[in-house]
């Protein structure tokens, strides 16, 4: 019988890849998959308890937050701070940072950023949603964490992954050393390898994006989606559209079928609705990871340094020549 790899024992193995690494970062993911797996629970039985709908509060974007997305902050947060290898929070459902004030996470090496549940509007209509991270080694010394740590480059990322409820939920995860997919087994409550080492496939047909803001799309987003609308059999055009509105599966789907997820700013909001640092950071190195792209349009997104915690980012991931055709088209315009 096949020995199956479960996602405790992958980490552990792995953990010898990551400088410096001496278990409390193999910890720390182990956490998140645990909080992953109650999070899941709630999400398999959402239409069965009193925990759809709003919860009657907005969170820091002004975004009602649902009962879920409360739920799924609090699990997370709870469970990095038992863990005691997490120094601060930064989600975005919370307005400052959680600094983890205790004499064990005082001394904890890493921070993390997180969307507890991303797509939470799709959860009424039985949609996939996420959740998603990252993990960086906090620069300040030991005592109270503080933003600094969290404001920093996407190079600096040590580890960052996705989950994804769906008809499977699987956590997908890079310590900078490619990337690999974990499928929850519910009958024994583990996470088993099921996707290893996932890569962009070499020739993608898939473009995701919200169509409907067309018109206030910036004129070079415009022009390459006119370019995927082409018949062109030999670049595999036109390409195939397909937009869930849940960030994680739109990127999920693109990252195994092939295809470029788009997020540009339109006249509204140039700088787009996406975070930069829960959202387009940590997906961004996974796209790089998986040998793609990131990028706002014309800067390396793991390059940009962040200003506050919830700033906001254009943000274009997917195999490296889907970008960087994007690019050419909005090499001239000053809007991304």
């Amino acid at each position: 019988m096949k020995h199956l790899i479960t996602l405790t024992e992958f980490i552990i193995d792995r953990q010898v890849e990551v400088k410096g690494a001496t278990g409390e970062l193999s910890r720390l993911l182990n956490d998140i998959g645990i909080a992953a797996k109650f999070v899941n629970r709630e999400i398999n039985k959402a239409g069965l308890a009193d925990i759809l709908g709003y919860e009657g509060t907005d969170n820091v974007q002004g975004e009602a937050q649902k009962k879920l997305d409360v739920y799924a902050n609090n699990q997370f947060i709870n469970a990095l701070r038992a863990g005691g290898q997490c120094a601060a929070i930064a989600s975005e459902e919370n307005d400052e940072i959680i600094i983890l004030d205790n004499p064990v996470s005082n001394k904890a090496k890493y921070v993390v950023a997180i969307d507890p549940l991303d797509g939470s509007s799709n959860i009424e209509a039985n949609v996939s949603i996420g959740t998603v991270f990252s993990i960086y080694r906090r620069i300040t010394d030991n005592g109270l964490a503080n933003v600094s740590d969290l404001l920093q480059p996407g190079t600096k990322i040590v580890a960052a992954g996705y989950v994804i409820y769906g008809s499977s939920t699987m956590l997908v995860y890079s310590t900078g050393h490619g990337v690999n997919g974990f499928t929850l087994d519910p009958s024994v409550g583990l996470f088993i390898l099921s996707h290893p080492d996932i890569r962009y496939p070499a020739a993608g047909n898939i473009y995701s994006v919200n169509e409907s803001n067309y018109i206030h799309f910036p004129e070079g987003v415009k022009e390459y989606i006119n370019y995927c609308h082409v018949d062109d059999p030999a670049t595999k055009r036109p390409y195939i559209t397909r937009y869930i509105g849940s960030m994680v599966a739109d990127i999920h789907r693109n990252l195994l079928l092939g295809g470029i997820f788009l997020y540009p700013g339109t006249k509204k909001n140039p700088k787009g609705k996406l975070r930069l640092l829960y959202e387009c950071k940590p997906i961004a190195f996974i796209a790089e990871q998986a040998g793609g792209k990131a990028t706002d349009g014309k800067r390396r997104i793991l390059d940009i340094h962040p200003d506050s915690v919830h700033q906001r980012s254009p943000f274009y991931a997917g195999p490296s020549y889907m970008v960087e055709k994007v690019e050419t088209f909005l090499v001239n315009t000053s809007e991304t």
